[in-house]
């Protein structure tokens, strides 16, 4: 019998290969034998929020990949992008709080989510903020331009 770690490689192989109903048949058989793994959580976490539009359930599967294992970062993030995704600001900034200090949780993405917040809101100085935290804390080149862009945007929209 396989472990759930291999398996898991297979639902993430079928993931990359656009094999939606494969995957979330091979996580949802992980989950059956390891109800705790939460990677398994977060990856059908993630096929309910962007392949099936079902957000209760991914909300669900990641709050149970964070219960799970509160240091696996990931879920944290894709948690952040669902509120935001679905325009629930106060669940964001809670788990944004929780998230942004763990370790291993990217704090560029955790501050960039709260700057979209701050933009939607219409507080563009707060957003810019957030977007400058995200810069100094980001390692990735074409995410620091992604955030340099929000920060033109909200300059852009401070003079509407």
């Amino acid at each position: 019998m396989q472990n759930w770690e291999d398996i898991y490689l297979e639902a993430e192989e079928a993931i990359r290969n656009a094999n939606y109903l494969q995957a979330k048949q091979l996580l949802e058989n992980i989950i059956l034998e390891e109800p705790s793994t939460a990677q398994a959580h977060n990856s059908l976490g993630w096929l309910y929020r962007t392949q099936f539009d079902d957000y209760t359930r991914a909300e669900n599967h990641y709050k149970a990949a964070i219960k799970s294992n509160p240091q696996y970062p990931h879920a944290y993030i894709n948690l952040i992008v669902l509120y935001t995704n679905l325009e629930e600001w106060d669940k964001a900034r809670e788990v944004a709080d929780k998230a942004i200090i763990r370790p291993l949780v990217d704090k560029s993405l955790i501050n960039y989510r709260l700057g979209i917040i701050e933009e939607y809101a219409q507080n563009f100085e707060e957003a810019i903020n957030y977007y400058k935290k995200a810069i100094k804390l980001c390692l990735n080149f074409d995410s620091i331009e992604d955030y340099k862009r929000a920060i033109g945007n909200c300059e852009y929209k401070a003079t509407l």
